[in-house]
């Protein structure tokens, strides 16, 4: 393991490093390029100024995860907004950053809107990405073409945990306030404004292998070897992600998601040390401050620790792909509520009474329980708008 001391800006903590700065004044440049754009085509809460749903109902996504009875369960998709819409295709050639795409409330807000202006999903979700908090820790990021996220001085040392800093999200992310009060103004009661963020044990295999990792070696490396360190930094990861999340909660968010990606390519027994105890504290954290935000766990490939991610204490854990939803339930006894398992090619392929019949034994699996009908993991690039819709239909149409 590389243990060469990595150097972190330390004149200011949540200043960020040389290349930070220019992400910064980039993402600066092409708001006012954003803003410009925007005003001639208005956003869609400029054009309306408010949502159209009037009803003082609350949305039937939120009721679900409440418990309460539902007529049918609601439903959204994970990267709903995104990379196979057309509209997002255009405007990513205009703005080619996703910081840019990410970090620019008017662009933000778009995107997040697009798929609710075409399906009108249960659930409206924040257009972002689970780093986006990171660099108000002093830990500066950037995405790149074709090689997705880097953070150029991984943390591999006490010292450098020692120089990551408490999250302000008000002044470090305000575009994240911005977007959710926007759209919490536009979809109104009609629809459920989610929230998200990265898990500590993800969030950290990031900041510790520099970007992407394909074995996790250099985090793995750090459990076994040094595990105080990467216990210093899960803990410091722990404590913004609670605030990052009553942040979004008091700028609109309804319900949050709670992304743990990589915690799967561990052990169940080292998941129980250097994840399940970081959720937990995320979870108890921020029920202590909004005790009625529902919390909803996703972890890909989480089949081998499903009843640990139930004992998070969140109130829904989303499957993926390789659970079977009867199964699943059976084996955490209803402890929480279900989200998922659709495969994503499903949709991709098209086939529409092969869409249908998947969807009502889904549908039907859940019964008894709060559900909400999801993907097994997010829509993948290249499926068509057609085929979306006719999925978010065939949920919307079902009645009990």
């Amino acid at each position: 393991m590389n243990t060469t001391t990595r150097t972190m800006n330390t004149s200011k903590c949540c200043g960020g490093g040389p290349r930070s700065l220019v992400v910064r004044q980039q993402v600066s440049s092409a708001s006012r390029c954003a803003s410009h754009h925007l005003r001639t085509r208005a956003t869609a809460v400029e054009v309306s100024g408010k949502a159209q749903g009037t009803a003082t109902e609350e949305p039937l996504l939120l009721r679900a995860v409440r418990g309460e009875e539902v007529s049918r369960p609601p439903v959204w998709m994970m990267r709903q907004a995104g990379r196979y819409m057309k509209s997002y295709q255009e405007l990513c050639k205009k703005y080619p950053s996703f910081r840019e795409r990410s970090e620019i409330p008017e662009l933000s807000i778009e995107i997040s809107l697009q798929p609710w202006k075409v399906y009108k999903p249960d659930g409206v979700i924040l257009f972002s990405d689970i780093l986006t908090p990171l660099e108000g820790m002093n830990i500066p990021f950037d995405f790149l073409q074709g090689k997705g996220p880097v953070i150029e001085d991984p943390i591999r040392t006490m010292e450098q945990v020692e120089r990551v800093c408490k999250l302000d999200p008000a002044s470090a992310v305000p575009f994240v306030g911005q977007t959710l009060e926007a759209l919490k103004k536009e979809i109104g009661n009609e629809s459920t404004l989610l929230g998200f963020c990265g898990a500590p044990y993800t969030l950290a295999s990031y900041i510790i292998e520099g970007g992407s990792s394909k074995n996790y070696t250099n985090i793995k490396k750090l459990a076994f070897n040094q595990p105080e360190v990467l216990h210093a930094l899960l803990a410091k990861l722990a404590d913004g992600m609670i605030d990052y999340l009553c942040y979004q909660a008091e700028s609109g968010a309804q319900t949050v998601q709670i992304f743990d990606s990589w915690a799967s390519h561990l052990s169940p027994c080292d998941f129980e040390v250097f994840s399940l105890p970081y959720i937990k504290q995320i979870v108890s954290g921020v029920k202590a401050r909004q005790p009625d935000l529902p919390i909803i766990l996703y972890i890909s490939g989480g089949a081998g620790i499903l009843e640990r991610m139930a004992d998070t204490g969140v109130d829904i854990v989303s499957l993926d792909t390789s659970l079977d939803i009867t199964d699943a339930r059976k084996r955490i006894n209803d402890k929480t509520g279900i989200q998922g398992n659709i495969d994503p090619a499903l949709i991709l392929a098209g086939n529409k009474e092969a869409i249908t019949k998947r969807v009502h034994q889904t549908i039907e699996q859940g019964r008894g329980t709060k559900h909400i009908v999801n993907l097994g993991h997010g829509v993948l690039p290249g499926t068509s708008e057609e085929n979306v819709g006719y999925f978010f239909d065939t949920v919307k149409e079902f009645s009990w």
